[in-house]
């Protein structure tokens, strides 16, 4: 069953620690860190807590940028992400601010847990998960009632821990805080258990003011792949948009995503958006994000289909627009048929200016769902 894209986010100190046993919340973080925090909350549909970091440090979990928040409204998403906790017990505290700041929220938590919630007056929407908490069953849940597609986690390291045990994180992006904590009994992110998967891969890295970023990818030992759990994520997302293109008879219905290195969506778009009866998804999607954006360069596209190497309709195809914008890496789910264009090439094109094609045939068929009538 399909479950959201799982992104964990923690800083510890460079002996591992989440925090001290002070009776203040330890800060390892600074002002710009804090600031690229408030960009992935405002790229995700839903933050995840467990309860015990609801209980110990009282958090908000609000996109905090006036301006982030102006443009999750203008692109029809929630001003918020949907805060999310988990609680096998059930005992929250109603007065916390987390239930009274942003926008929705959902409690997971057990049979008996969800009664003493109810109990308690949680102002959320309580979802019993059973007589345990089922992690596949509450990412599941997610995806298929509440929409989300992109779940950012920040703890704790209970959460972390168990997340990655059951292999169903995504990604990890740590911060690593020039101290040391040294008290055994402070929280670690990660505990004691069966870790599967191997070793990671390193995606970025990154020094922000005196820490560091490190983004991390979980990959199975010496596999080498070219596509990664984010690839196959946006370009789930890209086979979505593909669906809301008007119908046509004369051209596909594509749907397309441009994504920075650290995640971070730049711009979507789908065919024939806007009314316009010729755009193309990855023109669309292109012609949202700023030209000179630093962050092209190491930008990906995700098009349901190989972009187009020539068409009739504008003086550049796609695969030019895309190496013109600077972007390296294309990631599609079917090359283009003959349809329209004999012999289409848009990977070729890509390749001979430098840019590199992953093709994941697994979504050739949802990609070609929204264009069986051109298919014959």
């Amino acid at each position: 069953m399909p479950h959201p894209y799982v992104l964990l986010s923690a800083a510890v100190s460079l002996d591992g620690y989440l925090d001290d046993t002070g009776p203040e919340r330890l800060v390892l973080s600074g002002p710009a860190d804090f600031d690229r925090v408030d960009e992935v909350r405002a790229s995700v549909d839903a933050i995840l807590i467990g309860a015990g970091t609801l209980r110990t440090d009282n958090p908000r979990l609000l996109v905090n940028s006036p301006g982030r928040r102006a443009a999750r409204v203008a692109a029809g998403r929630p001003e918020y992400p949907l805060k999310v906790t988990v609680s096998t017990s059930g005992d929250l505290d109603p007065g916390a601010l987390f239930w009274h700041t942003g926008g929705e929220k959902v409690v997971y938590t057990t049979d008996r847990g969800a009664e003493r919630a109810c109990e308690a007056g949680i102002a959320a929407d309580v979802v019993p998960l059973g007589p345990e908490v089922d992690w596949r069953r509450l990412l599941e849940h997610l995806h298929d009632e509440r929409g989300v597609r992109r779940l950012m986690v920040e703890g704790g390291g209970i959460v972390h821990t168990q997340l990655i045990q059951q292999q169903l994180a995504d990604e990890l992006q740590l911060v690593l805080a020039p101290l040391f904590v040294g008290d055994p009994g402070a929280p670690r992110l990660f505990g004691p258990g069966a870790y599967q998967g191997g070793r990671l891969r390193l995606v970025e890295t990154r020094a922000i003011g005196d820490v560091v970023l490190m983004r991390y990818e979980p990959t199975a030992p010496g596999s080498g792949r070219l596509a990664s759990p984010a690839d196959r994520h946006w370009l789930r997302m890209a086979c979505e948009l593909a669906e809301r293109c008007p119908p046509s008879a004369t051209a596909f219905s594509v749907g397309a995503l441009v994504v920075a290195a650290d995640g971070t969506e730049l711009a979507r778009g789908y065919s024939r958006e806007g009314g316009d009866p010729v755009v193309h998804a990855e023109e669309a999607a292109l012609a949202k994000v700023d030209g000179a954006d630093p962050r092209l360069p190491g930008a990906t596209v995700y098009s349901s289909l190989e972009p187009c190497a020539r068409r009739a309709s504008r003086p550049r195809p796609c695969a030019r627009l895309i190496l013109d914008a600077g972007v390296r890496r294309v990631v599609t789910a079917w090359r283009e048929p003959d349809t329209f264009v004999e012999a289409a090439d848009g990977a070729g094109v890509l390749a001979a200016g430098g840019a590199e094609t992953v093709v994941l045939p697994e979504y050739e068929e949802r990609a070609k769902a929204p264009n069986r009538h051109l298919l014959g």
